[in-house]
């Protein structure tokens, strides 16, 4: 299996629906984790925005990314600009990757009005995921591809 951590400052929304949204559409393919820098808590509409397109992430919880401190991945793959920044270096041959996404835990307005941003970026996501998952797909029928 290919081995991948999705990681943020907080661990509360953009991660955590990398994580939800790769293990729902990766075919099994893939052990997905998610990490924060500063870790909080799994904010409740990532929760509802991912519920809305059937993928539960309730039971998810925000972690520190020195948890997984001496493990090695495949892929790290940092999910907002100050993660990207402070991202420690992973045992192996680790590929990084960056996805700038906005952060929708700092929406403002009605819950309306914040649920149209965590959809939009759930949505922004998701459209990442796909097209990485067509690329590992592509690099393992071509031979190229990490993991096993």
């Amino acid at each position: 299996m290919i081995r991948v951590l999705f990681l943020c400052t907080g661990n509360s929304c953009r991660s955590q629906m990398a994580e939800g949204l790769l293990r729902h559409l990766g075919d099994n393919k893939f052990e997905v984790f998610s990490a924060g820098t500063h870790p909080s808590f799994v904010h409740p509409l990532a929760i509802e925005a991912m519920k809305e397109i059937g993928i539960d992430i309730s039971n998810h919880r925000s972690k520190s990314v020195t948890e997984f401190l001496g493990q090695s991945f495949d892929y790290v793959i940092t999910v907002c600009d100050k993660a990207k920044e402070s991202c420690p270096t992973f045992p192996g041959e680790t590929k990084r990757i960056h996805w700038s996404f906005e952060d929708p835990a700092e929406a403002t307005g009605t819950i309306e009005e914040k649920m149209k941003v965590f959809r939009k970026v759930r949505d922004e996501i998701k459209e990442h995921i796909i097209s990485f998952i067509n690329e590992i797909q592509t690099k393992s029928q071509t031979g190229n591809v990490s993991g096993n």
